[in-house]
This record gives C-alpha cells, sequence and structure tokens, in this order.
C-alpha cells in the first residue's frame, strides 16, 4: 500500500496565502459565474442571500472544517485518513471512496462543460461568435457540442491541461498557480463590473439581484439554499479532504474556512453585478442557465463598445474559475493512486487523465454519437451529475459530520481545530462540534431526500 512511506515525504502548501488561494479556487466554480447570482436574484434576492448565509454557518462551513481538520491531521488522502482515524474494522473508508467515484463522475462532465468554456476563449478571440443575432449564437453552441470530434479534443486538452499543472506538485503546481488565478479572477471581475454598471439598465439588473422580496423565502427556497451552501464549498468529494492533509501545522482553519466562504460569496456577487445589468439591458432572459451563457453572453457583448475584448476576458475568467475547482477535483484520485497504489506522481496523474478521458467522452459525446443512449431515463451526462450531485455527495457530508460528530469526538476535534491549545477559538470549535453532531446531518438529509424526489 505505501501510504506510510509516502507519508513521510509529503510536501504541502507552502504559505498562509496559498492555502487561502487553493482552498478558494476549489470552492469557486462555473457556478459561481452564472448560477448562484441567477439563484440570488429568482429566489428573494438579499432575502434569499440571508438564508443561504445562514445555511453555509449550519451547514457548508461545519462540514468543511471537518474534512479540513481530518485531513491535516492525519496527512493522507481521503481513504488512508479515514483508515487512520477511525477505530480498527470499522469501513468508515469507504467515504473516502465514495468522495473519489463522486470526483471521478463530477470531472466527467464538468469537465464538458469546461472544454465549451476554454474552446469558447479561442472562439472569442476570433470573433466568429461576435452576433447579437440569437439564432448565430445558438448556431455556434449546438455547432460545438454536437460535433464529436471537437467534443472530445476539447475535453481532452482541458483534462491534459490540469494534469500538467498537477504533474508540477502541490507547491509548484496547484498553489503557484491558483496564487496567481484567484487575485487575476478579482481583477476580471471587477473590471466587467465597471463597464456593466455604466449600461442603461444597470438599476433592474442590481434590483433582480439585490432587492429583498421576503414573499419568495418558501420552504422549497430554504432547501435550495441549504443545498447550494453544501454544494457551494466543494464539500462531500474529498477536495477539502486532501487540500486539508496539505495545509500547516500552525494554520488556523476556521479562520481560513470563513475567508473562503466571504471570498467566495463575493466572487459570485460581482459576477452577478458584471452580468445581469447586461442582461436586462439588452433583453435577455435572466434565468438563462449555465448552458445557455454561451449563447446568451456573445449576443450581450456584441452591443457593448468593446465587445471582444470584454467577452474574451469573460470567458478567460470562466476559465480561470473552472481551472480552480478541476484541479482540486483531479487532486483527488491522483493522491489516493499516488499514496495507495505505489504509483508515482506523474504514473498517477496520467493514470486519472486516462480514465477520465475514457469515462468522459461518454459525456463529450452526449450531444452527438450518444445522443439516444440512456441509462434510467438519463444521459450519461446527467445521470453522473444526479448521482453526484444526490446521493454521493450529500451522503458523504452526512458520514463525515457523522464521523467527526460520533467516532473521532470532541477531545480530537477541539484539538485539531485549536491547533493543540494554540489559538483562543475554544468556543468555536464546540459550537462547530455541536452542528456537526446534531444539526447539519439532519439539513443535508433534508436536502438529500428531497433531490430524490423521496418527499
Amino acid at each position: 500500500m505505501g501510504q506510510h512511506k509516502n507519508k513521510l515525504k509529503r510536501i504541502g502548501f507552502s504559505s498562509s496565502f496559498g492555502i487561502l488561494a487553493a482552498t478558494l479556487g476549489s470552492a469557486v466554480g462555473l457556478g459561481n459565474i452564472w448560477k448562484f447570482p441567477y439563484l440570488t436574484g429568482a429566489n428573494g434576492g438579499a432575502g434569499f442571500l440571508l438564508v443561504y448565509l445562514l445555511a453555509t454557518l449550519l451547514v457548508g462551513l461545519p462540514v468543511m472544517i471537518a474534512e479540513i481538520a481530518l485531513g491535516r491531521q492525519a496527512k493522507a488522502n481521503p481513504i488512508s485518513a479515514f483508515e487512520a482515524l477511525s477505530p480498527k474494522r470499522q469501513p468508515w473508508w469507504l467515504i473516502g471512496a465514495a468522495g473519489m467515484l463522486a470526483a471521478f463522475l463530477i470531472l466527467s462532465f464538468y469537465s464538458e462543460v469546461v472544454a465549451w468554456v476554454f474552446a469558447y476563449v479561442v472562439k472569442a478571440i476570433s470573433g466568429s461568435i461576435l452576433s447579437s443575432d440569437r439564432h448565430v449564437t445558438e448556431a455556434a453552441f449546438n455547432a460545438l457540442i454536437s460535433d464529436p470530434l471537437q467534443s472530445l479534443l476539447w475535453q481532452w486538452a482541458v483534462l491534459l491541461f490540469i494534469g500538467g499543472i498537477l504533474l508540477l506538485g502541490v507547491t509548484k503546481g496547484i498553489e503557484a498557480l491558483t496564487k496567481k488565478l484567484m487575485p487575476l479572477l478579482f481583477a476580471l471581475l471587477l473590471l466587467l463590473c465597471m463597464v456593466s454598471l455604466t449600461l442603461d439598465k444597470a438599476a433592474e439588473g442590481l434590483a433582480f439581484l439585490f432587492n429583498p422580496d421576503f414573499s419568495k423565502i418558501t420552504a422549497s427556497v430554504v432547501l435550495t439554499a441549504v443545498g447550494l451552501a453544501f454544494f457551494k464549498l466543494s464539500v462531500g468529494m474529498g477536495t477539502m479532504m486532501t487540500y486539508g492533509s496539505y495545509f500547516r501545522d500552525d494554520q488556523d482553519i476556521s479562520l481560513t474556512t470563513l475567508r473562503v466562504m466571504g471570498a467566495d460569496l463575493c466572487v459570485s456577487m460581482l459576477a452577478g453585478i458584471a452580468i445581469f445589468p447586461a442582461v436586462f439591458t439588452f433583453g435577455f432572459a435572466p434565468g438563462a442557465g449555465p448552458a445557455l451563457v454561451f449563447i446568451t453572453i456573445p449576443a450581450v457583448f456584441s452591443q457593448i463598445p468593446m465587445g471582444q475584448l470584454l467577452m474574451v476576458l469573460f470567458f478567460v475568467l470562466a476559465a480561470v474559475a473552472a481551472t480552480g475547482a478541476m484541479l482540486s477535483l483531479m487532486e483527488v484520485p491522483v493522491v489516493i493512486f499516488h499514496e495507495r497504489f505505489g504509483l508515482s506522481r506523474p504514473r498517477a496523474t496520467l493514470l486519472t487523465i486516462v480514465l477520465l478521458a475514457g469515462l468522459g467522452s461518454s459525456c463529450a459525446l452526449t450531444n452527438s454519437t450518444l445522443e439516444d443512449f440512456k441509462l434510467f431515463g438519463m444521459t450519461m451526462f446527467d445521470l453522473f451529475d444526479f448521482v453526484s450531485s444526490n446521493i454521493l455527495l450529500p451522503a458523504g457530508g452526512i458520514f463525515i459530520a457523522l464521523f467527526v460528530g460520533w467516532v473521532w469526538g470532541i477531545d480530537n476535534f477541539r484539538k485539531a481545530v485549536t491547533n493543540q491549545g494554540m489559538l483562543a477559538n475554544e468556543t468555536t470549535a464546540r459550537i462547530v462540534f455541536f452542528l456537526l453532531r446534531y444539526v447539519t446531518p439532519v439539513l443535508v438529509l433534508v436536502v438529500m431526500l428531497k433531490g430524490l424526489k423521496l418527499f
């Protein structure tokens, strides 16, 4: 197995900013650019934001803190971490295995969406998609996703790009890149916001996002906020436990997760400010989902001064957001193959790329060759999304909370969060532990049952 040998040679993040950048890079994804701002606007604006923040404090943050604490304590991959920290002969390591499976399934369809983003960076630079005619932008997008060769080649290019970064290792690869990408992400967002706020109907776009409408806050909206809080912070899939294993021993876990939560929310709100004034100004439906970004955005930018340059910046922004998320997801199987099966890091990375190219091709071809192939009434793209989002991630979150709350125990958790008593945050540790033991598992279970349409 070799996990003990590798544990001694582990290289982690080298700085506090590197830790923050990498962890934030994992949390920020394509969902920040469109889905989160849209859900905020459609579900009550500022009212939904308040519900979301409360849900994050009760669900997302406790599981995130738990994952990072477990990872740092064990200094190992998710499977080995649970083996090392749980009583002998208890199969808690299955949580880590489920996280690895979830990472594979998510990467299989997410890598194809990221492939569209990278393809659109090239299209934006060429100017071929800059048109105010929705039929032109729809035709361009359909031509991309219905071409099996283009779909596969762009997906494989993305996998090789992310794999190349992972080959450089934790410090020189993940940390070095995310330290550059996260400031770039904020800079691009701020630039787009400044342009967007000068548009004719900027006020309508901001009202859509921020005006509180508490009449829209129903039980269903609350569940949406709880589910979003859980999924937004990349918990339940082994990523935070893996990154936690690279944390320095003196890093304040609670403070870091709060900063990640705040910065993640800031990215989402800036994205909303950048996009929705333009959407309202040019008469597009604010409910257009993530896939329709590729149809709507080019038409919007075609009617703005310096539209092509801004469109290039937008898709570069989306590519930056997607890269950080993919790095954390791919690192999960890479480190497991490396530490559990004794493969060198280059071989573990190559094996991960090959497996994802094979599994992901079924998602890449969903809109072309495999258009009519369905399992349980769903395409492979939709099936992988459903299984990971509605079963594996919530189940992972529930069992992580239960493990910390009922197996690992308050003493171990308190020592981990207070850095062996060096930090004066014992009250925080006890509050988070209480949530993990009694509150978080129940809330995540309710979201899981709703996602499976069991009530």
